[in-house]
């Protein structure tokens, strides 16, 4: 598949749109994009996690041993992340939160809830070149899973939520974004019959 040259031309919008999806699933380049275009920041859930290895001295790897350890990490990362969405939820301020978890923490604060994947295979190649090997990746989403679901009851799976659901190895960088922006310029609130209800999190 070829690969286009993206001119990215202004979203008027003051939508707040969570990005979710497994590792290689294309969310850091869309958020990218859409954030360029939308002139609004986006925070995702590597960003935090990055901010508490920095405040406890440890590197990312240390702190991934300490989270699979203890649910003291995933809490405090779950946390941040849920009181960032409630600030932007009610800002009425475009922005972009991605993570994991982010449509389920944002709630009933999100606009648009996006769920981007891809083949095991076609994610594996992009992420190829990263410091995290096969093994670990696999061994990360079926441990992350399990956790979200011990301490939350949130089975990651359940995704009937999500508003958009894109299979990334379909369309190339430019197209996946091409669908989003579809999407929001195409949004009318007046003719909006109704998100799916997201379910609640209690993170206590």
């Amino acid at each position: 598949m070829g690969t286009r040259t993206l001119s990215i031309a202004p979203i008027e919008t003051t939508a707040f749109i969570t990005v979710s999806g497994p590792p290689g699933c294309g969310a850091t380049t869309l958020c990218s994009q859409l954030s360029e275009a939308m002139d609004c920041p986006y925070v995702s859930g590597g960003d935090i996690f990055r901010e508490l290895a920095d405040e406890r001295g440890l590197s990312l790897n240390q702190l991934t041993a300490k989270a699979d350890a203890s649910e003291g990490i995933d809490r405090e990362l779950d946390q941040r992340l849920q009181t960032i969405a409630e600030k932007w939820g009610n800002a009425d301020k475009p922005f972009i939160l991605e993570s994991r978890l982010a449509g389920w923490l944002a709630g009933e604060h999100a606009d648009l809830r996006i769920w981007l994947d891809a083949p095991e295979d076609v994610r594996l190649q992009r992420i190829e070149d990263r410091v995290e090997t096969e093994a670990e990746m696999r061994v990360r989403e079926i441990s992350e899973a399990g956790r979200y679901q011990s301490y939350y009851e949130i089975d990651i799976d359940d995704r009937e939520f999500y508003d958009l659901h894109i299979n990334t190895a379909r369309w190339d960088k430019a197209g996946v974004f091409a669908l989003v922006r579809t999407a929001l310029e195409e949004y009318d609130l007046s003719a909006d019959e109704g998100a799916f209800e997201t379910p609640p999190v209690d993170l206590r």
